[in-house]
């Protein structure tokens, strides 16, 4: 599980406990809309430079493990 990681972080204190990419206060479900859209990641990182490219790689290597071990 991401909460509180490296990758995301969740905190009453922050966007009101919406899970956001720890140190910012973009909420990761924004990265997924974007790719959802069509947008690219560089897309989401022009527009949301507080969130590193490592960060939104970690978060969808995670995303992917966790679905190919739902289906496993």
């Amino acid at each position: 599980m991401l909460k509180n990681s490296p990758i995301i972080s969740v905190s009453h204190d922050i966007m009101g406990g919406t899970p956001v990419f720890t140190g910012t206060r973009v909420p990761a479900q924004t990265l997924l809309d974007y790719l959802k859209a069509g947008e690219s990641i560089d897309d989401f990182l022009d527009g949301f430079p507080t969130v590193t490219r490592e960060q939104v790689i970690a978060l969808l290597e995670e995303a992917g493990k966790q679905v190919i071990s739902m289906a496993a």
